[in-house]
């Protein structure tokens, strides 16, 4: 397990992508993480986007300290255009980019990237529908399953998953 005594923050919201949540939730246990859900309020639940399954956060984002956090995994779907309406989500993660720690971002998360303010000079990919955001924002637009620019890890969109995860994992083991 190359990932004990990791602490990994998954961000949740309204309409969030189902296997982008939970695929990437359930690979991070499996590597040993110690994973937790933040979302908009604690102990919300939201529906996803399928309306199938439910996420229950555990803590809103002003109740963890960054500092105790390795990396923050943002999935896509609807949820991105909520959750970065949160100053207090919004702030966590521009805080993670700051520590230079892991943040995760798969199809429409980068939207919340883009409000964080961290994006500009960075390649970037995601779901096509946030492509012209991603290069409006200044990011540099790579039409890639997932990969690695300094401490962000991009995952295009669902099929990317196992490619997805598979940056994540070499980047929280390197001790990013």
């Amino acid at each position: 397990m190359r990932l004990e005594k990791k602490k990994i923050i998954m961000l949740a919201g309204p309409g969030y992508e189902d296997l982008e949540f939970w695929v990437v939730y359930m690979r991070m246990i499996e590597e040993g993480a110690d994973v937790k859900i933040v979302g908009l309020n604690k102990n919300e639940e939201y529906l996803s986007k399928s309306g199938g399954l439910k996420a229950k956060s555990e803590y809103k984002a002003s109740e963890i300290n960054p500092s105790d956090v390795d990396a923050v995994l943002i999935p896509g779907g609807w949820a991105p255009d909520k959750i970065r309406r949160d100053k207090d989500i919004i702030s966590f993660v521009k805080r993670i980019y700051e520590d230079d720690k892991v943040i995760g971002m798969i199809c429409h998360a980068g939207l919340v990237g883009i409000s964080a303010g961290i994006v500009r000079g960075k390649s970037a990919t995601g779901s096509i529908g946030i492509k012209d955001d991603l290069i409006n924002a200044g990011a540099i637009w790579r039409d890639l399953p997932a990969f690695r620019d300094g401490n962000l890890v991009w995952g295009r969109v669902v099929k990317d998953i196992p490619y997805y995860c598979r940056e994540l994992v070499n980047a929280l083991a390197s001790g990013r």
